[in-house]
């Protein structure tokens, strides 16, 4: 077949989609159960529900359960659809662990071209954190006696650091994943962060974003993002093509949400504003550097003084929450004072840009820098004195402290900026409806019409799992039941923990352990060298706080899920503003969150009909007498008595 034809003929006097139903009923009738794949009604059903909404450009809600094949479902018509149009199709996952499910090496894409003779042109595209800054790297290294930075140092291309004229052959490099060696910790240090200004950089035609943006753009049939860079891309798109830049990403013939439940924060995030402490003054210094008039020196110093000062009082005012990186801020009368008088003084520093541009004594490059940070810091200023449209807090590290501000509600921008385009979109996951109700979701996220449908997992769970609840007294005693359980089980586990500190308990106080198997945790290197040491080395033990869903590993290698505590939404600043704009925050926002974060985590089991094992649930006594009858309707089998 020719790379990317479609796989079955369309004559002139046929309809597209009538000829890729029946390629469709031909693949899950006949071809997949003839390479030895199970025929499921659920499957079939999905792939029917869904050529209704591409041949009507809907968005619909796929909730599918564990063992249903929705991916191959999704895959198939996205691929057939990207084909037919032209145009790519984007599939948007929760993060990069379910990115690196669909292409590993036997992952679901894989599966499909073996299966149906396809050749997939299948791109990744993301996010700017998981590549390195040449920069940063080449910078720390000459200081530095860390032999992993040092190692990620030496695979650099040399092309990267040649600045001579001679023609050099670039080629992609600097994704997170080709150095699995480096921690959480130390890639923070090397890898791009919101401080680095890129459009300044003399690398940045030569960094690893830069080039491996140029190669998904051109993808032919799929392009696989995050959550969060395909909102980056959003909300970014219309900004970058005023400067002159190309967006994030192509216009898509459909985009895939796959743990679509997960999009709303997403969109929150992406249209998150960050303030770093110095960043003005860095701007502001290079405004001084150039050939101003006095009136606007005098004007910068008052904008730079008033800038500390409202640093200062946030920083006074900034409280640490237990289980959250981000400090709670409490809006004060000061603190209101100084951004509101910040506020009119830098619209008036905007203006007075003006007339100095017209004096042509700032060139024209350093003038759209500045002038395009003032219009970003003006108008975080608006939203910071807006009552109760956004949400704030405050993230310190050792270099900088960061003022972080997102929008409270995003669905009336996502109804006009997503899902106004005539394109289909496509929700997939287990957990996307409250009882069969998908309306929290569509009214969360601005989708006013859509078609949704429900199937259930065809996996035999009274058979395979057996689930028992433990009250947790206090916690040595629950790591030490835990130990029992996982040397009972002879590893081959997973513990999920609700956040990284009560990680990182369990992680102190087992260090005096003599493990008789491998205990991976979640951060020691990249994530999908995690998972896949996990995989394979047998009888371990994989700890873990964000891989509540998206994590896949079948047989005998997991066969023990033990949850250490409920997974309740932190007590933070975006958290507090969902609870207080509702009538009852434990019913409305902290149950219906713990409930899915808990479907989805019992979830990583049972992957495939031959998969087994035991499920541990941690919860306290108060937990347990407060919510152990929701906890029960969700769960997809009785709970054992000890």
């Amino acid at each position: 077949m020719t790379k990317n034809a479609l796989p079955f003929t369309v004559a002139r006097t046929e309809n597209f989609f009538e000829r890729l139903g029946d390629y469709v009923g031909d693949v899950f009738y006949d071809i997949l159960p003839e390479q030895g794949y199970e025929l499921r009604d659920e499957q079939i059903y999905m792939a029917f529900q869904l050529e209704k909404a591409f041949k009507e450009k809907r968005t619909i809600f796929a909730e599918a359960g564990v063992g249903t094949g929705k991916t191959f479902v999704y895959l198939l018509y996205a691929i057939c659809y990207a084909r037919y149009k032209g145009v790519p199709a984007i599939i948007s996952c929760a993060d990069e662990t379910l990115i690196e499910q669909l292409v590993k090496k036997g992952g679901d894409i894989e599966k499909l071209e073996k299966a149906l003779g396809l050749e997939v042109d299948v791109r990744l595209a993301k996010a700017r954190e998981n590549y390195v800054c040449a920069r940063k790297l080449d910078q720390l290294s000459s200081i530095t006696e860390n032999e992993d930075i040092l190692r990620v140092h030496d695979h650099i291309p040399d092309f990267v650091y040649d600045s001579s004229p001679a023609k050099k052959l670039f080629e992609r490099y600097g994704d997170r994943k080709e150095y699995p060696w480096v921690s959480d910790e130390t890639w923070d240090k090397i890898a791009w962060d919101p401080l680095q200004q890129c459009s300044t950089c003399q690398l940045r035609h030569r960094s690893g974003q830069t080039l491996n943006r140029e190669y998904y753009r051109h993808a032919k049939d799929l392009i696989i993002c995050s959550h969060d860079f395909y909102m980056e891309h959003v909300w970014t798109k219309d900004s970058r093509k005023r400067e002159g830049q190309m967006p994030l990403l192509p216009e898509a013939s459909t985009v895939i949400f796959d743990e679509g439940h997960l999009l709303e924060f997403a969109a929150q995030k992406g249209l998150t504003y960050r303030f770093h402490s110095e960043t003005l003054h860095q701007v502001l210094t290079g405004y001084m550097g150039q050939d101003v008039r006095e009136e606007s020196l005098y004007l910068i110093e008052d904008i730079l003084t008033l800038h500390e000062d409202w640093f200062d009082e946030l920083d006074r005012a900034a409280m640490s929450i237990e289980g959250s990186s981000r400090k709670e801020i409490e809006l004060n009368s000061d603190m209101k004072r100084i951004s509101s008088s910040l506020f009119e003084k830098v619209e008036k520093l905007l203006d007075q840009l003006v007339f100095d541009s017209e004096m042509f004594t700032i060139d024209e490059y350093h003038l759209k820098i500045i002038e395009e940070y003032l219009e970003f810091y003006h108008y975080g200023l608006s939203i910071f004195l807006k009552q109760d449209e956004g949400i704030f807090w405050l993230e310190e590290n050792m270099d900088t402290t960061t003022l972080v501000m997102m929008p409270r509600l995003v669905e009336d921008v996502l109804r006009k900026e997503v899902f106004a385009k005539e394109v289909p979109f496509v929700f997939s996951s287990a957990t996307l409806s409250q009882g069969g109700d998908f309306t929290y979701l569509a009214q969360s996220l601005g989708i006013e019409s859509y078609d949704s449908f429900s199937v259930n997992s065809p996996f035999d769970y009274e058979e395979k799992m057996k689930l028992y609840v433990h009250r947790d007294h206090n916690r040595d005693d629950k790591w030490e039941e835990i130990e029992k359980s996982l040397l009972q089980n002879n590893g081959s586990t997973l513990v999920l923990f609700s956040t990284l500190e009560e990680m990182e308990l369990f992680k102190n106080w087992s260090k005096e352990k003599s493990w008789p198997f491998e205990v991976f945790y979640e951060g020691n290197q990249e994530i999908s060298e995690t998972v896949k040491n996990f995989q394979h080395v047998t009888n371990s033990v994989l700890c873990a706080y964000h891989l509540w869903e998206g994590l896949d590993v079948p047989g005998e290698a997991l066969t023990q899920v033990i949850i250490s505590s409920l997974p309740f939404p932190p007590k933070d600043p975006v958290f507090k503003a969902k609870r207080k704009h509702v009538d009852n925050p434990e019913k409305e926002v902290d149950l219906p969150y713990m409930l899915l974060r808990l479907r989805q985590g019992v979830g990583r089991l049972i992957r495939t009909n031959k998969d087994y094992g035991t499920v541990h649930i941690w919860m306290k006594a108060t937990e347990q007498d407060s919510y152990q009858q929701p906890i029960n309707r969700v769960l997809p089998v009785e709970i054992e008595k000890e």
